[in-house]
């Protein structure tokens, strides 16, 4: 049975990967974004790497009126309905300290506005006794952090959510896994100074897919961040307030 998967914020880096990697595999898939034009240009790229059927939808996550259409028309395919969530944005925490009013847009972004996607998604997968839901987090929502405490706790609050969400599908037969990647080669970190270890978004889509599989319940990923986060929240807050990190 064609699998169908939903991936919202379809525009990002790995969000294409992704795409890219489930057309291969032949699912059918619906790309949520808010530049059209990108979009219906993926979509194609979707269809000559295999898809079912790929098409462009209209969503921005700070609309919500505007998602029970969406859910209408998604769920129109028959089968196993998935949806992964890519959304979240990330202003510098120097804009957002001298204008506290972008806190407003990066929570609705990274937090609010696709969990009430998935909200509303969720009866019906639940109905279909199936479906993952793949929610892309961060390693900033493991602790707040100077240089990124806002994002990190829109983040962290999705961590939460997803965490809920995934307690609640596992009793029909659904299955959430959260993402926590570390640093990425994406838009969202380009102007971010003094990073390491960056991964490429198509290695991230690739542990996604087989933590996908595996139904794992938290993927960080590369798998080090894991332990380098470990270790972050181990430090006693005393010091830790000490620490520019």
């Amino acid at each position: 049975m064609t699998e169908t998967w939903i991936i919202l914020g379809a525009t990002s880096s790995m969000a294409r990967a992704f795409g890219r990697k489930v057309s291969e595999a032949g699912a059918t898939v619906f790309l949520a974004g808010r530049d059209m034009e990108d979009l219906k240009t993926a979509a194609q790229d979707c269809l000559v790497r295999g898809a079912a059927s790929a098409e462009a939808i209209k969503f921005d996550a700070r609309q919500t009126d505007c998602f029970g259409a969406i859910i209408e028309h998604v769920t129109k395919v028959e089968g196993v309905i998935n949806v992964a969530c890519f959304v979240g944005s990330m202003p510098e925490q120097s804009a957002i300290d001298a204008d506290p009013s972008l806190i407003e847009g990066t929570v609705m972004d990274s937090f609010t506005g696709p969990a009430t996607f998935l909200q509303m998604i969720a009866p019906e997968m639940e109905a279909r006794g199936s479906g993952t839901v793949v929610g892309v987090g961060s390693v900033a929502g493991d602790r707040g952090r100077i240089g990124n405490y806002v994002y990190g706790a829109a983040k962290a609050g999705f961590h939460t959510y997803l965490s809920g969400l995934r307690n609640r599908l596992n009793r029909s037969g659904g299955h959430v896994v959260t993402v926590k990647p570390g640093f990425v080669d994406t838009a969202m970190t380009w102007t971010v100074e003094g990073m390491f270890l960056v991964s490429s978004p198509e290695d991230v889509a690739e542990t996604i897919l087989k933590a996908v599989k595996k139904k794992k319940n938290t993927l960080y990923t590369p798998f080090f961040w894991r332990y380098i986060m470990m270790i972050i929240r181990s430090i006693p807050e005393p010091l830790f307030k000490k620490l520019s990190i």
